[in-house]
């Protein structure tokens, strides 16, 4: 898990440091400054753009070392601050002291047409909430039309550290200097897109810095015995397919089957029941009478026009086709239960507007399933995770556009029902669900995917 921090959990943990620990915030301004220096190509000139602030004062405190080092540097800013605030007003005296200027200039893009070498951007950063305008606006444009390779100081200028959206222009960089720990911009797109490549520069805190949000990295599966067999990894009975979709309950048992489910029974009706048993040969495929069988470890209900869900005690995952609208809350108040909506079935069942940003879909799933013993499997674009009697939401990472088509959400479901008829935990089966299903298609880029071309990489990804 890579924790994603908002402003306020920064500087929450900075605030610590400084104030329970006793670390003087300039040291922890030189430590950054100190480990984004070292991301720059030696002997490159630098020209290093200042805000007002103590994104500013890294900005000047990065000057003030290259130039101890024998590196040519040049401090700009957009305007000549009338007041250089906190440890900024301090780095900038510094570099003073040493015979350095801070300059600017009425045109930023004639200006840069004569630079060469790197640009740091140490503008504004952790306290950017509102987009840019005037003369910021300005010198972050001109910025990014010159072409000229950019270290971003923390963040670039004109992202908000706590968002996934941009709120205006931000500046594209070539390298992100990250202090600390990584922000919600540096996980998540379309933000992440403006960092280029990340490198996480550690300042001394006294404590780990506490996070809402975690992306998800790859999951760690326990190693199978020598002796194990097939009823060591559990029973999974799917609940799906109907006339004209069948094809779903073949998909949901193949993504059970390719996660390693020791045994897969469909329960489908009647006149389904022979074109599903021909196409995945390996489940036990049977006509639905009306009970679940007690052998059952898991329980998948939904793919394929399934539209009753039925009594069952343990653990179960639905497909949100299967759900009534407003029954959102009903279900995540069931332990041992996984919800998989994609976010026009999400606002189904919540009776909310529908999200179409990253930034309210976050806000909505932490609405509804903070705290709740039920798992939410918010699907899309960076899939969300959460519930599970826990506060924090998990990102999904992996996956790209290509996996838009019908039947993936029916795989995927398969797949969190397999890994947890083999023992995980509900949540945890849901993410490693959606890791493995979105690295699947990061395998096979591009458009034209099938969810059985993902079935069929799977085994590969669990061996490695």
């Amino acid at each position: 898990m890579i924790p994603l921090l908002t402003a306020d959990e920064m500087r929450a943990a900075e605030r610590q440091a400084i104030e329970d620990w006793g670390i003087p915030s300039l040291v922890l301004q030189e430590h950054a400054a100190l480990g984004a220096l070292a991301l720059l190509p030696p002997g490159e000139p630098l020209h290093v753009l200042a805000g007002p602030g103590n994104n500013g004062g890294d900005a000047v405190a990065l000057a003030r070392l290259a130039r101890l080092q024998g590196r040519a540097v040049q401090v700009w800013a957009p305007n000549i601050w009338a007041e250089w605030r906190g440890d900024a007003a301090i780095q900038v005296r510094l570099w003073k002291g040493l015979g350095g200027t801070v300059q600017t200039a009425a045109d930023p893009v004639e200006l840069m047409k004569s630079w060469r070498g790197w640009v740091v951007d140490g503008l504004f950063g952790l306290g950017t909430t509102r987009p840019l305008e005037g003369a910021a606006l300005a010198w972050v444009r001109a910025l990014n039309a010159s072409g000229l390779p950019v270290l971003a100081l923390d963040l670039p200028s004109g992202l908000d550290p706590s968002a996934a959206e941009l709120s205006g222009e931000a500046v594209r960089a070539t390298r992100t200097a990250c202090f600390g720990a990584r922000k919600v911009c540096h996980g998540l797109l379309p933000a992440r897109d403006h960092c280029g490549e990340i490198s996480v520069i550690p300042i001394p805190l006294d404590q780990a810095p506490r996070a809402a949000m975690q992306l998800l990295g790859r999951p760690v599966l326990s190693a199978r015995e020598w002796n194990a067999h097939k009823g060591s990894f559990g029973h999974v009975v799917i609940r799906a397919g109907s006339l004209g979709m069948s094809g779903a309950a073949v998909l949901a048992a193949l993504g059970a089957l390719r996660v390693g489910a020791g045994l897969v029974t469909v329960l489908t009706e009647p006149d389904v029941r022979a074109e599903i048993a021909a196409q995945v040969p390996e489940a036990m495929v049977r006509a639905w009478q009306g009970l679940v069988p007690p052998e059952a470890d898991v329980l998948l209900v939904g793919p394929g026009g399934i539209s009753q869900v039925p009594d069952w005690d343990g653990p179960l995952v639905v497909d949100a086709s299967a759900l009534k609208e407003g029954e959102g809350r009903r279900w995540m108040d069931r332990p041992g239960t996984a919800i998989t909506p994609h976010p026009g079935e999400f606002a189904r069942l919540f009776r909310l507007s529908r999200p179409l940003l990253m930034d309210e879909r976050l806000a909505q799933a932490r609405q509804v399933a903070a705290g709740r013993p039920g798992v939410l499997l918010l699907k899309g674009a960076q899939s969300v995770i959460g519930g599970g009697a826990r506060e924090d939401l998990w990102i999904n990472p992996t996956g790209h556009p290509g996996m838009a088509t019908g039947g993936s959400g029916d795989l995927l479901a398969g797949m969190v029902a397999g890994f947890r008829a083999q023992g995980l935990p509900m949540r945890e089966a849901v993410a490693a669900a959606a890791w493995f299903h979105g690295a699947a298609a990061d395998r096979l880029p591009g458009a034209g995917l099938l969810p059985t071309d993902l079935a069929g990489l799977l085994p590969e990804l669990l061996r490695a």
